[in-house]
């Protein structure tokens, strides 16, 4: 079940989009005006057991905290296209494209429409989506252009814009089209489904003794921790074992270890070690397609974390993907959840989750440097080819990727382009 939380006009336009899925279903949150917005997302949560919810900005800046930290969360925004699209419908209207006040979109979108469409940029008042800034300032933002221009129209997201204008002025609503709403529908449910698909996988976790100084302090070290792990609520019902001398293997679904690091952040265990056991101890998870790889990945994870000056952990999948360091004096390296910095900052700009954004960044670290295709993007993330192409679009829109030249992927075919990943750059940029 994804929830839905929109304006009331907005209705039919999510449905149109909603009615491509099937087997899923749909608990909608509808207000008129902002003010309205917590309530109803309260209520949302409150009646319906939700596996997933799409919500607009404005929504999300209301309603944030309100969110569980597990809830596969999409913020749907208008795109590049639908500005255009609202520049389009001007010019059939017979208005000039500029002088015009734009609120919403970031400046590097209107930039690039402005660009493509060959707009005076400097026509064009740009007020970004600002998560603390009321309705009212957003109107007054477009009096002041109207007032200093004699501007004919509009171009606004927000709804409440054209109601506190009074119909004075016209305003073109650049919502986000069915389309685009379809594509982070789809997204989202490829989310849900693959989170789904990870909890009824097993994974193994690595609990590792650090070495002592003396040999005969290893087995009591041991010892302790696999008796601390068999007496960790989380772990009541895992598969704990010896594995080797300084190792204790733990097999249990993959989502409890989002429980026991508390989202892949926080690592409690091994600070129980060092404080009651008075022993180091690292950890490292695997999850991959069989259990035999399951420990190896976890072994390799293991053995990274115990690179590091502080006790921590990693986490190594089949499919190239790494979270770490994990731990509570540890800079997490990898975040799949909100809430993160600059990492979601630039999610933001590109219209990404953090999550996509952050396992982008951890794909980026394998590759080294390496070129990819849409499709081989598209493979690795387990998604469709054309929400590849989609993804590749956000990301040359937000400067996160680099286009590297083309390929012959098949003989008969078009040349594809290549693309280098720029996260990691952008993400040293902001420090």
């Amino acid at each position: 079940m994804i929830g839905l939380v929109v304006h009331a006009s907005h209705r039919a336009r999510f449905a149109d989009a909603a009615s491509t899925l099937t087997g899923v279903e749909f608990a909608w949150a509808v207000y008129e005006r902002e003010d309205e917005i917590r309530d109803r997302v309260s209520g949302l949560l409150r009646g319906h057991r939700l596996d997933g919810l799409l919500l607009g900005l404005a929504p999300y800046a209301k309603a944030r905290d309100l969110l569980p930290a597990d809830l596969p969360v999409t913020v749907t925004r208008s795109a590049a296209l639908d500005l255009a699209l609202a520049w389009a419908r001007a010019r059939g209207n017979g208005w000039p494209a500029t002088p015009v006040s734009v609120d919403t979109f970031t400046t590097e979108t209107i930039d690039e429409v402005a660009a493509a469409l060959d707009l005076d940029r400097t026509a064009i008042a740009a007020l970004p989506f600002d998560p603390d800034q009321p309705v009212t300032e957003v109107v007054d933002f477009h009096r002041e252009h109207l007032a200093r221009t004699g501007a004919p129209y509009v171009i606004s997201v927000r709804m409440g814009v054209a109601a506190a204008l009074d119909g004075r002025t016209a305003v073109l609503h650049a919502l986000a089209t069915p389309g685009t709403i379809r594509a982070d529908l789809h997204e989202l449910a490829l989310r849900i489904h693959t989170k789904r698909a990870d909890g009824q996988r097993f994974a193994a976790g690595l609990f590792l003794v650090a070495r002592p100084e003396q040999s005969s302090d290893l087995d009591r070290a041991r010892v302790g921790l696999q008796h601390l792990l068999l007496n960790t609520p989380e772990f009541a019902d895992a598969w704990i074992d010896q594995r080797g001398a300084r190792g204790v293997l733990v097999f249990a679904p993959a989502s409890l270890f989002d429980s026991v690091t508390h989202h892949w952040v926080g690592l409690p265990v091994l600070a129980e070690a060092r404080e009651t056991l008075g022993i180091r101890a690292v950890a490292g998870f695997g999850i991959g397609a069989s259990a035999r790889l399951s420990v190896a990945l976890a072994e390799r994870a293991a053995a990274r974390a115990e690179q590091d000056a502080d006790p921590g952990a990693y986490l190594f999948t089949g499919d190239g993907m790494t979270i770490g360091p994990m731990g509570a004096s540890a800079a997490p390296l990898t975040y799949t959840y909100r809430e993160h910095g600059e990492i979601e900052r630039l999610a933001g700009r590109a219209g990404l989750s953090p999550a996509t954004l952050s396992r982008l960044a951890a794909i980026e670290r394998n590759l080294d440097g390496q070129p990819l295709s849409p499709a081989e993007l598209a493979r690795t993330l387990g998604i469709t080819d054309p929400s590849g192409r989609r993804l590749i679009r956000k990301l040359t829109g937000a400067d996160l990727v680099i286009e590297t030249g083309s390929a012959q992927e098949s003989r008969k075919g078009r040349p594809t382009r290549l693309y280098r990943l720029a996260i990691t750059p952008a993400l040293d940029a902001t420090r």
